[in-house]
């Protein structure tokens, strides 16, 4: 998706080597906290990001300013599961589900109360445009959706050399060779890498990756969550995603909205115009736009109680059940009403193409709290 980075970030103080130094201090002090990653905004805007040459991680390129590789979270008791957790792309999680059950992502919020500016934020978006699922099966050879592959606490962590290096955590990221990447290995698209640890249970999202010789890569940007907190990332802070949130937790997936016919958590959607604002658990904004009448990113939107669901395919059901119960949260610029998935050969593209009914009027804005600008 497209990332218009606010305009003013040329003032913002660049971020130099004290800043990475206690960067490194609280990924080794905190292992098992969450793990941050630097604003990306000022780079983006002024095309003033850090020497790649010089900002390779766990290589002898940097042997003065390397991090050191991030300690997994200490073990937690094995959750009871619905079924066995596999490995490999598209594996399921055995109905495990990131973050605690407290988690903004996991947050019941069918009771909430309405934004007062629900309307105008609606129709900014477009009262009579559909939904669209982006995610599926294959269109034009190339898997439909935002692809993720589940590794073992075994996996090998590998170099990656950053575009916007003080602005990434700057780990070991375990890519194994077989990666999915989003739009396929030949896209010019976003290009994310989405690794879960199943062992750790961490989550490793990179975005704009490209391979970089045997057992190395270089990506845009790269971003670490512990799933078993609830830390944010410091606001004013991106991450693989425009709105500084994890992509993962917030798909679609066939394991879950077919196998057991029900996801628990909120969902991820883009619109063309964002405002510069922000609002919680996102961290970032990507616009100039100032209009009080466009959403910022983080708003939350919920399928009204009173649409009838009972007329789509079960899997649709699911997606829609999920959107009343814990909604949407708006991640990214993109197309308007784009609802984010994984991609799956087993979907049944006629089937979520029924999403196509749902309007935007069906939706409401759950009411936000305080709206950062700065």
């Amino acid at each position: 998706m497209s990332r218009t980075l606010p305009s003013g970030s040329a003032s913002r103080p660049r971020a130099g080597a004290t800043r990475r130094r206690l960067l490194r201090a609280a990924l080794v002090a905190a292992a098992g906290a969450a793990v941050f990653s630097l604003d990306l905004r000022q780079a983006r805007a002024d095309g003033e990001a850090p020497d790649p040459a010089a900002e390779t991680v766990g290589t002898e390129t940097e042997p003065a300013d390397a991090t050191s590789p991030m300690e997994p979270p200490a073990p937690v008791p094995a959750p009871t599961l619905a079924y066995p957790i596999s490995y490999g792309p598209g594996a399921r999680l055995g109905g495990r589900r990131p973050f605690p059950d407290d988690n903004p992502w996991n947050e019941d919020v069918s009771r909430e109360a309405v934004d007062p500016n629900s309307d105008a934020l609606i129709a900014s978006i477009g009262l009579d445009r559909g939904l669209h699922p982006d995610f599926g099966t294959v269109w034009q050879g190339a898997p439909i959706g935002i692809p993720y592959v589940v590794v073992p606490g075994t996996q090998p962590g590998v170099p990656v050399r950053f575009e916007y290096a003080d602005e990434s955590d700057r780990v070991p990221y375990p890519v194994p060779p077989d990666a999915p990447i989003e739009g396929g290995p030949t896209s010019d698209g976003d290009r994310h890498i989405l690794i879960v640890d199943a062992d750790n249970w961490v989550l490793y999202e990179l975005f704009a990756a490209y391979p970089d010789g045997p057992g190395r890569w270089r990506a845009g940007s790269g971003a670490v969550f512990n799933l078993n907190s609830n830390e944010l990332r410091p606001a004013g802070w991106t991450s693989a995603d425009a709105a500084g949130l994890p992509i993962f937790p917030g798909l679609v997936r066939y394991d879950e909205a077919v196998e057991q016919g029900v996801i628990r958590h909120a969902l991820r959607f883009t619109a063309r115009r964002t405002r510069r604002a922000y609002v919680a658990p996102a961290r970032h904004y990507a616009s100039r736009i100032t209009d009080p009448n466009v959403p910022p990113m983080g708003m939350r939107v919920r399928l009204k109680a009173s649409f009838d669901v009972s007329s789509f395919p079960p899997p649709v059901q699911a997606v829609l059940q999920a959107m009343k119960t814990y909604g949407m949260f708006l991640a990214d610029n993109g197309s308007d009403w784009y609802v984010s998935g994984a991609p799956d050969p087993r979907w049944n593209d006629d089937q979520l193409a029924a999403l196509r009914r749902v309007r935007g009027r069906d939706f409401e804005v759950v009411k936000m709290g305080p709206i950062t600008t700065v």
